[in-house]
């Protein structure tokens, strides 16, 4: 597969939750550091996603916000 996004963070899926609608995929992408998408049912059944599959993150946004305390 080729994909225009260059943010491609590779993972491992640590939980899926599967909800009426969506799915919420929580994927470590390091240890102590996740990333945690929605995406429809439809589309998490159809991957197969379960916990211990190997994936990608793709990132793509047109900002980037940072907040300071």
């Amino acid at each position: 597969m080729k994909v225009s996004a260059r943010n491609l963070i590779p993972g491992t899926v640590k939980k899926v939750t599967i909800g009426m609608v969506n799915a919420e995929v929580v994927i470590e992408a390091a240890p102590g550091v996740e990333i945690v998408s929605v995406i429809t049912k439809e589309s998490a059944e159809a991957m197969g996603l379960k916990a211990g599959a190997k994936v990608k993150a793709m990132v793509k946004a047109s900002s980037v916000m940072i907040v300071a305390e």
